[in-house]
């Protein structure tokens, strides 16, 4: 049974701040392209990373004694100890000021801006939202906010609607790739990413009743923001903002989509049913 939540004690984290400093090397760079479907080459000093290289530096490092059943840390430390199992990367908004590149030394301020509550259709649902500030020595280079959403496991996960879906919207700009799940441990590799959900099939489907390994949410927004910028002759969005719409699992072609809006592009992911997992909107 899931211990009752505490709004107001959790909202005591409100404000917390911490600090990490990691160096973006040339084999990052090459494991990062790899895994975004780019051309790896042999990056050198001073050679533009890919966008969200940040995702991939400084990660928290803990003894597997302070691990839960999850994979993830225990709850407490930076983060507020949200006493419900599930715990997802639900969106977030992208700055982008700087390129990060081979050789910087990277600084991350982190400070958690918000806990709120709402109710789903499968119960409570905790929002904590965390800002970042990313900087190098030629100032800041990345702003960001992320929005982690933690629920209880209710015994299984979403059930796929009754309805049927909507017709895919159709892309004026498409790439599309396999969720192997290989792509998806080659992720977590370079972010040090323990959740069990993108790795072990016994327990993504057994405990969390997923039908097969999820799809990391912070890569579906990094191929986002990469095709945005190759869309756009390499220049990164100033803005992008992104939301998941539903789970994308391992095992069959997804796609990468975007469409003019005159101000800006539209972007998706996409099921091999056409069908969005994470919409974004990117301005210049």
């Amino acid at each position: 049974m899931t211990e009752k939540l505490d709004l107001d004690h959790l909202r005591g984290w409100i404000g917390k701040t911490t600090e990490a400093s990691d160096i973006v090397t040339g084999q990052l760079v090459k494991g990062l392209r790899a895994t975004l479907f780019q051309e790896i080459g042999e990056p050198k000093t001073g050679d533009a990373a890919p966008w969200t290289t940040h995702w991939c530096l400084a990660q928290p490092v803990f003894p597997m004694s302070q691990l839960g059943p999850d994979g993830h840390p225990t709850r407490g430390g930076f983060l507020p100890p949200v006493p419900l199992p599930r715990r997802m990367w639900a969106g977030g908004e992208l700055e982008f000021l700087d390129a990060l590149r081979v050789g910087d030394d990277a600084k991350r301020t982190s400070r958690i801006a918000d806990v709120t509550m709402k109710t789903g259709s499968t119960g409570a649902l905790c929002f904590v939202a965390v800002e970042h500030i990313i900087t190098t020595s030629r100032g800041v280079a990345i702003r960001e906010r992320q929005d982690i959403v933690y629920r209880d496991l209710s015994g299984a996960a979403p059930a796929a609607s009754a309805k049927a879906p909507s017709p895919p919207p159709v892309a004026k700009h498409r790439e599309s790739h396999m969720a192997d799940p290989v792509l998806l441990f080659r992720y977590s590799a370079l972010t040090f990413n323990g959740h069990r959900i993108h790795y072990d099939r016994d327990y993504v489907t057994k405990v969390e009743g997923y039908p097969g390994l999820v799809f990391h949410g912070p890569l579906q927004a990094a191929l986002i923001v990469e095709f945005a910028a190759k869309l756009h002759g390499g220049a990164a969005p100033k803005k992008l903002g992104y939301r998941g719409v539903q789970p994308l699992f391992e095992g069959s072609e997804f796609s990468v989509n975007a469409n003019d809006t005159g101000a800006g592009l539209e972007l998706w992911t996409a099921n091999s049913d056409g069908q969005p997992t994470m919409k974004g909107s990117a301005t210049w």
